[in-house]
């Protein structure tokens, strides 16, 4: 994504923005789209949601049960590492916490990180208490309306905390590591964390 621009698309600052910017951004009232390659179309009667762990257990939510969860209505702000970001956005999903609650149950897990695992083939890796503690989401809608394939529909991963490449499109799977396995823009140089704050672009930040 280096050298990838946008026109900001926005006239002055309210009140209160520039502490809600962080370094090197600029706000945007669009939603810029960037993805990695094709964008895959995935069926809600199809769609499922694994959540595995360092052992090889797993289990499965399918679009139904997954939408019969408790769900929230989170309003934040998101950060694009491509220097975008965009304040109040609402969403609708399951708090990443009640998939981990009803999967560890009480078997407990050794691992310290999760990797993201997309439709497209796409990952990325987190620490595992970044998507726990009310820091993530899986979405489903966005806005008011069904999320647009575009934007990660069916369902993606948000976690406002950190650049967005972290918060994975068409998301599949979570899978629990012991060890950290960077991920494609990981791999691809871009910074192992991702802290928008710290402008962690790229591992020389």
């Amino acid at each position: 994504m280096r050298g990838v621009t946008f026109s900001p698309g926005f006239e002055g600052r309210a009140r209160g923005i520039q502490d809600r910017l962080p370094p090197g951004q600029y706000p945007t009232e669009s939603f810029p789209v960037l993805s990695a390659g094709p964008t895959p179309q995935v069926d809600t009667d199809t769609w499922s949601f694994t959540v595995s762990d360092e052992t090889g257990r797993s289990r499965s939510w399918s679009w139904d049960e997954m939408r019969a969860l408790p769900q929230e209505e989170p309003t934040v702000d998101i950060h694009c590492v491509t220097r975008w970001s965009k304040f109040d956005t609402t969403w609708q999903g399951v708090p990443v916490d009640v998939f981990l609650d009803a999967f560890l149950e009480d078997a407990g897990t050794a691992a310290e990180f999760v990797v993201a695992e997309s439709y497209d083939g796409y990952t990325t890796d987190l620490p595992l208490e970044d998507v726990t503690g009310g820091k993530a989401w899986l979405a489903h809608t966005f806005d008011g309306f069904a999320l647009s394939a575009d934007h990660g529909g069916p369902a993606r991963l948000v976690i406002p905390h950190l650049y967005f490449w972290k918060s994975a499109k068409w998301v599949k799977a979570l899978r629990l590591t012991l060890d950290d396995e960077p991920g494609f823009w990981e791999t691809a140089g871009y910074h192992g964390y991702g802290d928008p704050w710290r402008e962690q672009r790229y591992w020389s930040d």
